[in-house]
């Protein structure tokens, strides 16, 4: 203490100046060595820190808790979440091959790949091609004039309200039940889980008449709809709910195996980060369940526009009311308006071609992201 005393000033300076150093140095690895730190640390060194992956994402995240820099690392691990994010064992998107395979060289091969493409030309293609034909045999004008018909234009709106209820709905609830379902285990789950493909197995036009028993003018809620003046039955309410019923099951089904395939340490340390839950969810588990969510969305959309039977018992096939563009289809050619029914079906079709590239495009982009 003496000598410190009759030390120069400069030299006191230094040695606090070494001093707050060793202190910054003992804080900063002391931080490093969190349990939170460590694993967000081994986490970003094998998913990539430099990258768009969760990894850079969990960085931000722990920005505050200044962290030294990380060497870029192989990445078999995130290839590997991101072919489990891709669907590939849930039929998801990037579930289809597309590495080479063999020749066809014998004739027996030859055989079946000509009865293979000769079925799904007898099935698919020719009846799908038919509908155009038939649509524009005519020209253009007939196509033109349903088009501008009230009844028609009608149908469309009410099968684009559908969708736009149906859609974010299912969306929103398979996102939270493929969730729980995944990251929790209670009594009943493989039951819950069953049934969730109740709107699979059971016939649309069932499923109206069980939304009619239950909202109808003698059904078991019909006191309380005719106490409040809400129709139900023969208006777009109940054509919302059987569309969000057939449509249940499309998003939660395609999540549900990525999320029990998913590694659940990125979560873990982002929340040891202090993340809060909307913040681990957006961006840890979006990134890692997105292409299998659109794929979801895109097939939800897809059977909520073409859906007949339910709706079709419920709605009451009102012309200019309660049609969508099936029930138009089905009732113009009941009519003899052939022309108007094709054309409907023509814009339909549309739509399901535009599923498919969407589809496609959704499925290339997983590939591509996978392979990476």
């Amino acid at each position: 203490m003496a000598l410190l005393l009759g030390a120069p000033a400069s030299l006191l300076a230094q040695r606090q100046a070494s001093c707050a150093q060793c202190c910054s140095t003992s804080q900063q690895q002391h931080v490093g060595q969190l349990p939170g730190a460590l694993r967000l640390r081994q986490l970003a060194g094998t998913l990539g820190a430099g990258s768009s992956s969760s990894g850079a994402r969990l960085l931000r995240l722990a920005a505050p808790l200044g962290l030294p820099p990380l060497r870029q690392q192989s990445r078999p691990q995130r290839g590997q979440l991101q072919i489990a994010a891709g669907g590939g064992g849930g039929g998801g998107l990037g579930g289809h091959g597309g590495g080479p395979g063999r020749p066809v060289e014998t004739l027996g091969q030859k055989a079946l790949l000509g009865t293979a493409v000769g079925f799904m030309a007898l099935i698919v293609i020719i009846p799908f091609v038919n509908v155009f034909v038939q649509a524009f045999s005519n020209g253009l004008g007939p196509f033109v004039e349903t088009v501008q018909e009230p009844d028609f234009q009608q149908a469309v709106k009410m099968t684009l309200l559908l969708s736009l209820v149906a859609v974010p709905i299912n969306t929103a609830f398979g996102i939270q039940a493929a969730m729980y379902l995944a990251r929790n285990d209670f009594w009943g789950k493989t039951f819950a889980i069953s049934l969730l493909d109740l709107p699979f197995s059971i016939s649309p036009v069932i499923t109206g008449m069980m939304f009619v028993l239950l909202y109808g003018r003698r059904g078991l809620f019909a006191p309380l709809i005719a106490k409040f003046g809400f129709p139900i039955v023969f208006a777009f309410p109940g054509m919302a709910l059987a569309t969000l019923f057939v449509t249940m099951p499309f998003v939660v089904r395609e999540l549900l195996p990525i999320l029990e395939q998913m590694d659940m340490a990125e979560e873990e340390a982002a929340r040891s980060l202090g993340a809060n839950d909307f913040q681990v969810f957006w961006n840890v588990t979006l990134p890692n369940i997105r292409w299998g969510l659109l794929y979801g969305i895109i097939l939800t959309n897809a059977r909520a526009m073409g859906e007949f039977g339910a709706v079709s018992v419920i709605s009451g096939n009102i012309i200019g009311q309660t049609q969508t563009l099936t029930l138009f289809v089905e009732s113009a050619y009941k009519e003899y308006n052939t022309e108007a029914a094709f054309a409907a079906a023509v814009l339909l079709s549309f739509l399901a071609l535009f599923t498919l590239v969407v589809k496609d495009r959704l499925e290339g982009v997983a590939s591509q992201e996978t392979s990476k």
